[in-house]
């Protein structure tokens, strides 16, 4: 009896081909414009997802500022974090290894181009380096790691090295930060992503407080916890020592103690708004298209009044009528639901395509089973919501006045 009634629906939907296109249209829009939206915004989430846990569970980033997220938000944060914060904490119960970092823009020369640049200054003791060789973002292709002897020597990222001046950078070459010589000693793996090394200049830490003229200034700091230690437990004790040494209460706290686990939720987070956001902004369109399927579905049952008359003056039940109806609407939203899953995953395609030729891997188009299912059984229940009212009218139409017409 489905059967029967999918075969009825189809063979309408055939009859009246170019008002079934038409309407069509409207949901196949609203359907790629999600699909390709969520293909994007997804796969760029499992994009950065990968590179946070390449980076290990057992982290915890500590960056002055209150909001602040990481050792960005200590560089933009108007509160500072100095010698005394970081040997506050260092000897702390339950950490493997610590390291300070100092950051800061500098004017990056080589040849005779000029660029702005952020410049990183890293201690180079030796748990310090052990701690960067826990980092596959640290990983160097060309020439080698910042070694304790060394004093004006630079470690930078691929980008660096080959997009960001005209002529390539090679390991040996000289670049100058503010003007004081460095020689390029290590060339960074190419990574991409959104969490990489590729865009980073690395100096001794006390190479950038001479050329910074800042002698204690810490823009963050990194802590790798110790095996056996539960790490939100260590980093809740780093925060009641910091609070201590900078003597403020519970809550109130100018500092940010952020674990690896923290730093993915807070990055799932504002990924899901902003994919809420896209996809409310498209479904705009769907209910566009939902409208076009009610008015057609009208003028189907207005059409076939006497049909429906002469189905039920042979035993048809209302029932039956209404399937027939929602069937017809709900095949009208699979159709253009099917067509809308294969443009909006090209679209999503492309524009990884697209993001690729200019180094941006962290884009990449998910397509998902979960998506593509989710995405038709939608045009689908767009489709036939979108009938409920005329496919409920006519069921109610009466057999005498339908053969009338």
């Amino acid at each position: 009896m489905l059967f029967d009634y999918f075969r009825i629906a189809l063979s309408n939907l055939i009859r009246r081909k170019l008002r079934s296109w038409l309407t069509v249209l409207g949901i196949f829009i609203g359907i790629m414009a999600v699909v390709g939206l969520v293909s994007l915004s997804q796969g760029m989430e499992n994009a950065i997802l990968d590179e946070f846990k390449k980076m290990g569970t057992d982290r915890i980033v500590l960056s002055p500022g209150g909001a602040a997220m990481g050792p960005v938000g200590g560089f933009m944060s108007p509160t500072k974090f100095y010698q005394g914060d970081y040997d506050a904490i260092k000897n702390a119960r339950g950490i493997a290894i610590s390291a300070q970092v100092y950051s800061q823009t500098a004017y990056i020369t080589f040849g005779r181009e000029t660029k702005q640049q952020l410049v990183w200054g890293f201690p180079t003791d030796s748990d310090s380096l052990a701690f960067y060789k826990t980092q596959s973002m640290f990983d160097v292709d060309n020439g080698r790691m910042l070694r304790a002897s060394d004093k004006y020597r630079v470690v930078i990222g691929w980008n660096i090295a080959n997009d960001l001046f005209d002529k390539e950078i090679k390991v040996g070459d000289t670049i100058y930060i503010d003007a004081m010589p460095f020689q390029v000693v290590g060339i960074n793996e190419k990574k991409g992503g959104a969490v990489s090394s590729d865009d980073a200049v690395r100096i001794p830490l006390d190479s950038a407080r001479e050329i910074f003229a800042e002698p204690s200034e810490i823009t963050a700091i990194f802590v790798k916890v110790r095996e056996g230690f539960e790490v939100d437990t260590v980093a809740e004790n780093l925060k009641k020592k910091l609070r201590s040494y900078r003597d403020v209460k519970e809550g109130e706290e100018d500092f940010s103690v952020q674990t690896s686990a923290q730093a993915i939720a807070a990055f799932q987070t504002i990924l899901g708004v902003v994919q809420a956001v896209l996809v409310g902004l498209a479904a705009i369109s769907l209910l566009v298209g939902g409208v076009g399927i009610t008015n057609t579905m009208y003028t189907s049952v207005v059409e076939r009044t006497r049909e429906i008359g002469i189905m039920k003056s042979v035993g048809a039940r209302n029932s039956a009528i209404m399937v027939i109806f929602l069937v017809e609407s709900g095949l009208l939203g699979v159709v253009g639901g099917v067509i809308g899953v294969v443009m909006g995953l090209g679209i999503g395609k492309a524009a990884e395509f697209a993001a690729m030729q200019y180094g941006v891997e962290s884009l990449k188009a998910y397509m998902g089973a979960p998506l593509i299912i989710g995405a038709l059984l939608f045009a689908f229940i767009v489709g036939a919501a979108a009938g409920t009212l005329p496919a409920i009218q006519a069921a109610r139409l009466s057999p005498v006045d339908a053969l009338r017409k």
